[in-house]
């Protein structure tokens, strides 16, 4: 193990633009079992408030309004989401060669049973469900996409776990 001069940074959030926002928190609140901790709400463009402001800094001038919700995870990652009416209403053709984000992963146990819960609710399995260390280990993982075509993955044990015992090597 290297040592690391720099301790460790935690993740906070992540910010997800969708095309409609009751849709998407029903769907990350009911599938996914995200705590909503803030319903959706609309910002309008103004310079009297700080967050007003802030999103003129993020956003530059070229908008007007959009709504955000906030929900969090079990572990206290928070999830925002955005959604802007006059974006593109569809998810970006999935390219993960390409720089940028590619996908974000979820933990759960019964990934079978998650699945079928995405997929009963529009969104997708991409591929079929796969063991890191068949013979040795329980690990699972697999790709799904949510009803807007975002791409995220789910392992069924921890990122350490899956990791730590080499998954590269043979």
């Amino acid at each position: 193990m290297t040592t690391i001069k720099n301790y460790p940074k935690s993740f906070s959030h992540i910010g997800i633009t969708v095309p409609d926002i009751h849709k998407a928190v029903k769907f990350y609140s009911e599938v996914m079992g995200w705590y909503i901790i803030m319903e959706p709400s609309k910002v309008t463009k103004e310079k009297e408030t700080a967050i007003g402001q802030m999103c003129i800094d993020v956003f530059g001038e070229d908008w007007t309004e959009f709504e955000i919700a906030h929900l969090a995870t079990s572990d206290g990652i928070g999830i925002e989401l955005f959604s802007f009416p006059n974006g593109i209403k569809e998810a970006p053709e999935f390219n993960p060669f390409n720089t940028g984000l590619f996908h974000f992963c979820v933990q759960d146990p019964n990934i079978e049973e998650l699945i079928d819960k995405i997929v009963s609710y529009g969104g997708k399995q991409r591929m079929p469900i796969r063991a890191y260390y068949p013979k040795d280990k329980p690990f699972k993982m697999c790709y799904v996409e949510d009803p807007f075509g975002i791409v995220f993955e789910i392992y069924t044990h921890s990122y350490e776990l899956t990791y730590s015992s080499g998954a590269y090597s043979k």
